[in-house]
C-alpha cells in the first residue's frame, strides 16, 4: 500500500529515511541480538542511545551548559503541574499565563488548582484567532514565572515574538513547533515540548530546564514523579522511560542534522506553508481562520464556511491520499499540520486537490 499524506495533528508523520532504520533494527540493535523494545533501561546498550540523543539535541538547539534536558513520561500535559510546582516551590507562589488556545487554557486551569494563577492576557475574545498584544504586560512584580504555549496547534497561531516578561522566568511549551525553526534557549527558563506532533512517537515529553530553576531539595507534598530534581540526578532514569520513544527521537535529531539543522528546516517550513497560505490567500472557496501577522508555520487552519462542504472536502481528500485534515472538534473547519516531515511535495499536491475542488463547488 502505498503511504499517505498524513496532516495529522499528532501522533504525527515521521521521516520515512527514520522509519527505515527503526525497521531494519527492529530485530537486532547494532548487534545486540535484541530490539530497543526489549532491552533494559539499565543497559550500556539503552545509555549510549540515550546519551547520544541527549548530546544530538544539545547541539541542535545549542543548548546553553546551565541547562538540563530531561526525557519525561505523561507528556506535555504532565508538565501543566509540575512547572507551578517546581517553579514556585521556593518562590511567591504566584504565576502568571498568557492565554492563546486551549492547552494554554488548560495548563492555567491546572496551575490555578495549585498555586495562585493569573491570566494576564488572552485571545479567547475571537476565539483564540490571534496573539495578544505582549509588549507591556501587566505581569505581577512577584510572580515566578510567565507561561505561554508558542504554537497553537488547534487554532493555527503562533509567536513570532517573545513576550516582554519584565525580568520574570519564561516558559514555553513548544510542542507543535520543537525543532521546526531555531530558538534562543538562553531566553527561557523552562522550555518543553511532547514528541509526538514533530519530533517523534507518542509518550513521551523533553524539558529542557535551566539549572538553578530546579529544587535543590526535596519537595514536601509534591508527588515524587512531579519533582524535576527526581529525573535530573537519576539522568532521565529514575524509572524505566520511554525507551523506544527516545532512540526514534534519537534518530530525528540525526535526520534534523543532515538537513542541514534547524535553520534549515526553518527554511523549509517557511517555503511550505508560504504555498498553502499564498493559495487560502487568494482562494474564493477556502479561507483561512488565523489573523495573517500571527499564523502558524506548523498548522494551518481553514474553512468554507459551510460545514457540509467542509465535510465533503475532508471526504474526498481523504479518498485522495491526504488524511487527518478534519479541524479540532471544537473548531471545526480543516487543518493541515505540515511539520518537518512533511515533504514540500505533499503541500503542492494538497493545493493541487483543492484547487480542482474549488473549481468543481
Amino acid at each position: 500500500m502505498a503511504r499517505v499524506y498524513n496532516f495529522s495533528a499528532g501522533p504525527a508523520v515521521l521521516p520515512e529515511e527514520v522509519l527505515r532504520t527503526a525497521a531494519d533494527e527492529m530485530l537486532d540493535y547494532h548487534g545486540s541480538g535484541m530490539s530497543v523494545m526489549e532491552m533494559s533501561h539499565r543497559s550500556q546498550w539503552f545509555q549510549d542511545i540515550i546519551d547520544e540523543a541527549e548530546a544530538d539535541i544539545r547541539d541542535l538547539m545549542a543548548i546553553p551548559d546551565n541547562y538540563k534536558v530531561l526525557f519525561l513520561q505523561g507528556g506535555a500535559s504532565q508538565q501543566f503541574s509540575a512547572v507551578p510546582l517546581n517553579l514556585c516551590a521556593n518562590g511567591s507562589g504566584k504565576a502568571d499565563y498568557i492565554l492563546t488556545g486551549q492547552w494554554a487554557k488548560k495548563a492555567y486551569q491546572e496551575a490555578a488548582r495549585l498555586v495562585d494563577a493569573e491570566a494576564i492576557a488572552s485571545s479567547a475574545d475571537e476565539t483564540f484567532s490571534y496573539i495578544p498584544d505582549c509588549s507591556d504586560l501587566p505581569v505581577r512584580e512577584d510572580a515566578d514565572y510567565v507561561y505561554i504555549c508558542e504554537n497553537n496547534t488547534i487554532y493555527g497561531t503562533a509567536y513570532h515574538q517573545l513576550p516582554d516578561t519584565k525580568g520574570k522566568v519564561l516558559v514555553s511549551d513548544v510542542s507543535s513547533m520543537f525543532l521546526s525553526q531555531p530558538h534562543d534557549v538562553s531566553k527561557y527558563g523552562v522550555i518543553y515540548g511532547g514528541v509526538q506532533k514533530n519530533v517523534g512517537p507518542a509518550g513521551l515529553v523533553i524539558d529542557v530546564i535551566r539549572e538553578d530553576l530546579i529544587p535543590t531539595e526535596e519537595l514536601e507534598g509534591v508527588p515524587t514523579m512531579l519533582q524535576w530534581k527526581t529525573q535530573a540526578d537519576a539522568g532521565s532514569l529514575y524509572n524505566t522511560p520511554n525507551c523506544w520513544a527516545i532512540y526514534v527521537c534519537g534518530l530525528v535529531f540525526k535526520w534534523i542534522k543532515s538537513q542541514g539543522g534547524l535553520e534549515a528546516m526553518r527554511e523549509r517550513n517557511v517555503a511550505k506553508a508560504q504555498v498553502l497560505y499564498d493559495f487560502l490567500d487568494e482562494s474564493e472557496l477556502f479561507k483561512g481562520t488565523v489573523r495573517r501577522e500571527d499564523r502558524s508555520l506548523m498548522n494551518v487552519p481553514f474553512v468554507t464556511g459551510d460545514k457540509d462542504l467542509d465535510a465533503e472536502f475532508v471526504k474526498a481528500a481523504t479518498e485522495a491520499g491526504f488524511v487527518n485534515l478534519k479541524g479540532h472538534r471544537t473548531v471545526g473547519g480543516m487543518r493541515a499540520s505540515i511539520y518537518n516531515a512533511m515533504p514540500i511535495e505533499g503541500v503542492e499536491k494538497l493545493v493541487a486537490f483543492m484547487r480542482d475542488f474549488e473549481a468543481k463547488h
